[in-house]
């Protein structure tokens, strides 16, 4: 990926993909009812954008963080879609 993304670039995104992890991150602290699809899809946007962030300034530890806090959050995301109630298609 290094051939279409400058280093710049990459740092950019990942900016961009640590402030979602912060935001997400400062959003559970200052809630009172925590949205989980928010701050889950929110971790995994962040955490996908620094992915691609470090497929050009590599670096195996940090590159290993965000796989598995992309993991986490995919599976948080599954959890809070399962308990949301289903619609019910009646109208009355």
């Amino acid at each position: 990926m290094t051939a279409y993304l400058s280093p710049f670039a990459a740092d950019l995104i990942g900016f961009a993909g640590s402030f979602f992890i912060v935001a997400a991150f400062a959003y559970s602290n200052v809630t009172a009812q925590m949205n989980a699809l928010w701050f889950n899809v929110t971790n995994l946007l962040g955490a996908a954008l620094l992915t691609v962030s470090l497929t050009v300034n590599f670096n195996l530890p940090t590159m290993v963080l965000e796989v598995v806090w992309m993991a986490i959050a995919l599976f948080g995301i599954v959890k809070a879609l399962l308990k949301r109630p289903a619609a019910t298609g009646t109208a009355q």
